[in-house]
């Protein structure tokens, strides 16, 4: 549990974030047009998988039974009466002694039930300039075709009304192309959350502009609109305002009715300046959390915009909660790697409830620490680490940067590949120690 100066666990707030991220509406799409989004009802099966009993291999296809007095000694000579590419409707009659030349995935005749490989006739050689041209008029086999040997069944994969993929997933390329297999051709989905990204601060300037004494570039909303795509979204507008509060209500008030979500960096502490709470929470009084009574029911989650104090390094002064018109809003520190890990933490996991996903949280594995570092005693802490293994040997990490966690070190962001988690109750990491850690896109 958070110590007294601190309103809550990330836990409690990964939770506040969960309850209150609105669920965005569902639609019909084509396949086609469905990419990345999320699945909103469950996608079954029109038709079996596959259609129909099918070749596996280049080959003859042959009755069983023709076959067992084929030896080695005594080679079997089966007349061939048909040729069934791939995409033939072709049903040949095949009597005792016949088969037909067959190719991957054509239909199997009704007459035959095996297949004999191409490479296992007699006398067929691969390298010969006329291999797989002929058309020739027998086949000679020197050993028994079992029942069933290099067939593909019909409904072997999936049978029309099988479930294909649940509700909750991304379609994926592979996912995709399941759906399409089993004969889908549209989807009921989630459409892409619209975001809105503003960074605050009198002292930024756009990336590339001269700077002045007091003023830095503003990274934060590149990163953060990069992040908003990766999870799903859709960035609709990407900017910065000063410290006056009657910009950044001018961007919420333009944006109103064209986006689901806004989130802002900076200005989400006590400071005399820090705008986004002067705009979104001024009262705000950072207090306790609200418990329910002992042996009563939960409480309802008040979706009031909330500035809490979490028990997190880095990333402590956190910003949540729905607009007066319903748009979920963040608001996060303005220090680079504080907003890359507050995003990851909660705003992601919001992002992805708001689609629908099953699985909005992200899993962490358990790894091996480099070296040693210190944690802050009383909160959960999350460094930016990089694998120092090498491939093929079991997982271990280092920080991102010898200097250390700092929150305001954004250029050394780069040489990340994950985040470690150290618990709340550890003051410090030694060599050799188990962390979690999650990996970030390479």
């Amino acid at each position: 549990m958070a110590e007294a100066r601190y309103r809550s666990t990330v836990e409690d707030h990964q939770h506040r974030v969960l309850t209150l991220a609105p669920l965005l509406p569902a639609d019909t799409r084509p396949l086609a047009e469905a990419a990345g989004l999320t699945l909103a009802a469950d996608a079954t099966a029109t038709l079996d998988l596959p259609p129909w009993d099918n070749s596996a291999m280049d080959g003859y296809a042959v009755r069983s039974e023709d076959t067992t007095r084929a030896s080695a000694e005594a080679p079997l000579r089966l007349d061939l009466v048909a040729e069934l590419p791939a995409g033939t409707e072709a049903d040949p009659a095949l009597a005792p002694g016949q088969a037909a030349r067959i190719m991957t995935g054509a239909p199997m005749p009704t007459d035959a039930d095996a297949v004999v490989p191409l490479e296992d006739a007699v006398g067929w050689d691969p390298a010969a300039p006329t291999a797989g041209t002929e058309t020739p008029t027998h086949v000679e086999l020197h050993h028994e075709a079992a029942a069933g040997r290099h067939l593909r069944r019909r409904g072997e994969d999936v049978r029309a009304g099988d479930l294909v993929s649940p509700a909750g997933r991304p379609l994926t390329p592979h996912r995709l192309s399941a759906l399409a297999a089993a004969g889908i051709v549209e989807v009921r989905v989630r459409r892409r959350p619209r975001v809105v990204v503003v960074s605050t601060g009198s002292e930024l300037v756009a990336p590339g502009e001269s700077v002045r004494r007091g003023q830095i570039p503003d990274s934060n909303s590149l990163l953060l609109a990069s992040l908003v795509a990766a999870s799903g979204g859709l960035v609709v507008h990407r900017g910065r305002v000063s410290d006056d509060p009657a910009e950044l209500q001018a961007v919420l008030q333009s944006t109103q009715g064209a986006s689901d979500a806004v989130i802002l960096t900076g200005g989400a502490s006590v400071g005399a300046h820090d705008v986004a709470r002067l705009v979104l929470a001024p009262d705000s009084p950072g207090g306790t959390v609200r418990s329910a009574p002992d042996g009563g029911a939960p409480v309802p989650e008040d979706p009031t915009v909330r500035f809490d104090r979490v028990a997190v390094q880095p990333g402590k002064p956190q910003g949540f909660g729905l607009l007066p018109d319903g748009r979920a809003v963040w608001s996060l520190p303005g220090n680079p790697v504080s907003a890359w890990v507050s995003y990851l933490l909660f705003v992601e996991p919001g992002l992805l409830a708001m689609q629908g996903r099953d699985a909005p949280v992200a899993p962490w594995q358990p790894v091996i620490t480099e070296e040693d570092w210190r944690s802050p005693p009383g909160r959960e802490q999350f460094v930016p680490a990089r694998v120092v293994s090498a491939p093929g040997e079991p997982l271990r990490i280092a920080q991102a940067t010898e200097r250390g966690s700092g929150s305001h070190l954004a250029g050394r962001m780069a040489r990340a590949t994950g985040l470690a988690r150290v618990p709340a109750i550890t003051d410090a990491v030694s060599a050799g120690d188990t962390v979690l850690y999650r990996a970030l896109e390479a």
